[in-house]
C-alpha cells in the first residue's frame, strides 16, 4: 500500500433528548449525523426505549463515533444496540467511541449496548461519562468478548481502553480505567486478570434503592459466581465468562431485576 493513500474512517454522532411529558417519556430532541444512527421503537407503557446504530458496520483504526444522551426530571429512558459492536483488526490509528450521558432529577437511564468484539489487532479507545442529578438512578454494563471463539478466533494483541467518570452532582461517584495495550495474554490468564476468561463484563448500579436490591443480586452473584461490591449508594459486578453465551447467561437475569423490566427485544432479535 502506498504510504500517501489516505484510508476512508468513519464518523458519526448522534444526540438524543428526551422528557416526562403527561407520565409518559417522549423526546425532544434527536440528532443524528455520519454513521451514528438512532431509533425509538413504539412500545407500551411511560418508559423509551432507544436503540443506536452505527451504519458503517464495525470500528476499525481511526473510527470516531460520538453519542450524547440526556433524560429529563422523572423520565425513563432505556439505550441499547443494534448489535454486537465489532471492533476489526486496525491497521493505523484507534477507534474512538465517546458517550455523554445526563440523568435529571428522579429520572431513570438504563445504559444496555450488546456486546463488544474484539478481534486481534484492534484497536479500541472508550469513554464514558455520567452526571446524575439528585435521585437519579443510573444502570449500565459493558460486555466484552474477545474474538469469535466458535470460530476459533483468539486475540493475541491489540489496544484496549475503557475509561468511565460518574459523578454525582459535582462529586466523583465511580471511575473505571481499563487499559490493555499490546499482548493480551498475560492479562487474560493472570489470576488477578481475567483467569482465562473469553468474555467479561462490568456492570453499575446506582440510586437509593440499591440496598434494598442487594438480597436478590447476592442471591444470582452466588448463583453465577460473581464479584460484587456494594457502598455509597452504587453496586459494581464483574463478570466472567468462558465465551459471549455464557456471558449473557449470567447478565440477563442482573439487568432484569435492577432494571425492574424484561430487556429490549432487540437483545433477543
Amino acid at each position: 500500500m502506498a504510504e500517501n493513500v489516505q484510508l476512508q474512517r468513519s464518523r458519526g454522532e448522534g444526540r438524543l433528548r428526551v422528557a416526562c411529558s403527561e407520565g409518559a417519556t417522549r423526546i425532544q430532541t434527536l440528532y443524528q449525523d455520519g454513521s451514528a444512527k438512532i431509533r425509538v421503537p413504539r412500545l407500551p407503557g411511560s418508559e423509551l426505549e432507544a436503540v443506536l446504530i452505527n451504519t458503517s458496520g464495525g470500528l476499525t483504526g481511526g473510527d470516531q463515533l460520538k453519542w450524547q444522551i440526556e433524560a429529563g426530571q422523572d423520565s425513563n429512558l432505556t439505550v441499547t444496540t443494534q448489535a454486537c459492536e465489532k471492533v476489526y483488526r486496525a491497521l493505523d490509528g484507534v477507534a474512538d467511541v465517546r458517550t455523554r450521558i445526563s440523568v435529571g432529577r428522579n429520572a431513570f437511564v438504563a445504559w444496555l449496548p450488546q456486546e463488544t468484539i474484539l478481534f486481534d489487532r484492534a484497536a479500541l479507545s472508550r469513554n464514558l461519562e455520567v452526571s446524575l442529578a439528585e435521585g437519579a438512578r443510573f444502570l449500565a454494563v459493558e460486555p466484552i468478548i474477545l474474538g469469535r471463539t466458535g470460530m476459533g478466533e483468539e486475540v493475541i494483541t491489540g489496544h484496549l481502553t475503557d475509561q468511565w467518570r460518574i459523578f454525582r452532582g459535582d462529586r466523583l461517584l465511580h471511575a473505571e480505567a481499563l487499559s490493555i495495550i499490546g499482548a493480551f495474554e498475560p492479562v487474560r490468564n493472570a489470576s488477578a486478570g481475567l483467569m482465562g476468561a473469553g468474555a467479561f463484563a462490568t456492570l453499575f448500579y446506582a440510586g437509593r434503592d440499591v440496598e434494598a436490591r442487594l438480597a436478590k443480586v447476592r442471591s444470582l452473584c452466588d448463583q453465577f459466581e460473581i464479584a460484587f461490591s456494594f457502598w455509597n449508594d452504587k453496586l459494581v459486578m464483574r463478570l466472567l465468562a468462558k465465551n459471549g453465551y455464557e456471558l449473557r447467561q449470567k447478565l440477563v437475569p442482573l439487568l432484569r431485576d435492577l432494571s425492574k423490566s424484561e430487556l429490549p427485544r432487540i437483545w433477543h432479535s
